[in-house]
């Protein structure tokens, strides 16, 4: 009987355990077990379209989860208006206390959350705390940004990237204890305009963006430095970002051109994924890898759409026969 790498005429990775993190259709060898395993997920991921917000915004920031999420500021009626996402329905609650647009935010649910830069006529340091009622100055960061990008809590953040007009674009990050910001690594590749994900200010992953041409690039933190990783399979800007740094989705942005492209990342690479409803830019994103939520953005004007992404299901491995 022909074997597997009869076949294939070639060689595959030789593992004495199971990867974390394999690839859909990825192949290994387990020594242990002294068979042949394929990676395959049980259903594909989707998006699913969601109540719209109340007020159509774009360049906002957003943070929380799938089913607690909060988006604030950005171009829309008021620069300043904050609304909260229950999983079912969106409801304005109190506005920021410094109405701006292109800023980040960071946090855990529409109670927990930080409000980080942004610009109303030049960048802005301000840093705004949400406790699920008001919004309370904070804290400047060190660098006035623009088109930042932030992934983290709201005692433990960090902010990276952005602008600084008429053509910088900050390369240092920032960390936030929960009182101040403190200066840290640099990116690689200084941008704007990017996705991220990231658990906290020990771990986060950045995607995209733009320093006069759009970028694929990717780059993981760990605590004490940025390392480039692989690129996304689509280079764009203005794009939305959810998850860890192991496990990570980006969604939308321009290309140029709006796409509704969609990219899952395992901890190794990117793999597409079902495209949003919606093609748009400079989007907000909240949750993680296999319960997202997209909001906001600019498609032909500014949108009110929301979409909530459900993840393929969990990668399941099958042995092939060696015989």
């Amino acid at each position: 009987m022909a074997t597997y790498l009869g076949i294939h005429g070639g060689k595959i990775q030789n593992y004495t355990t199971d990867p974390d993190y394999p690839s859909t259709g990825e192949v290994w060898y387990n020594s242990t077990a002294n068979t042949i395993k394929i990676a395959s997920a049980t259903s594909a991921g989707a998006w699913a379209t969601g109540n719209n917000m109340n007020d159509s915004r774009t360049s906002l920031g957003g943070t929380g989860v799938q089913t607690s999420a909060l988006g604030f500021g950005g171009y829309g009626d008021s620069q300043g208006v904050t609304e909260s996402y229950n999983g079912t329905n969106w409801t304005e609650v109190n506005d920021l206390n410094n109405a701006r647009v292109y800023l980040a935010g960071s946090g855990v649910s529409n109670t927990s959350a930080l409000a980080i830069g942004g610009y109303v006529t030049v960048p802005r340091a301000y840093t705004e705390s949400w406790n699920g009622t008001n919004w309370t100055e904070v804290n400047d960061l060190n660098t006035a940004r623009f088109a930042l990008t932030a992934a983290g809590t709201q005692t433990s953040s960090i902010a990276i990237g952005g602008a600084t007009p008429p053509a910088a674009r900050p390369t240092n990050s920032e960390i936030w204890n929960g009182t101040n910001w403190t200066n840290t690594g640099t990116i690689n590749v200084a941008r704007d305009s990017l996705g991220s994900a990231g658990a906290d200010s020990t771990n986060a992953l950045i995607f995209g963006g733009t320093n006069g041409s759009v970028q694929s690039l990717t780059e993981i933190w760990n605590g004490s430095s940025w390392t480039e990783v692989n690129n996304l399979t689509t280079a764009r800007m203005g794009l939305g970002g959810a998850g860890i740094y192991t496990a990570a989705i980006a969604f939308a942005g321009s290309v140029p051109g709006n796409t509704a492209k969609t990219e899952l990342w395992n901890g190794t690479n990117w793999a597409e994924q079902n495209d949003m409803s919606t093609a748009r830019r400079e989007i907000a994103g909240a949750g993680n890898s296999t319960a997202g939520l997209g909001f906001g953005g600019y498609a032909t004007a500014a949108s009110a759409a929301t979409e909530e992404w459900t993840g393929a299901g969990a990668l399941q491995t099958k042995t092939i026969s060696t015989d």
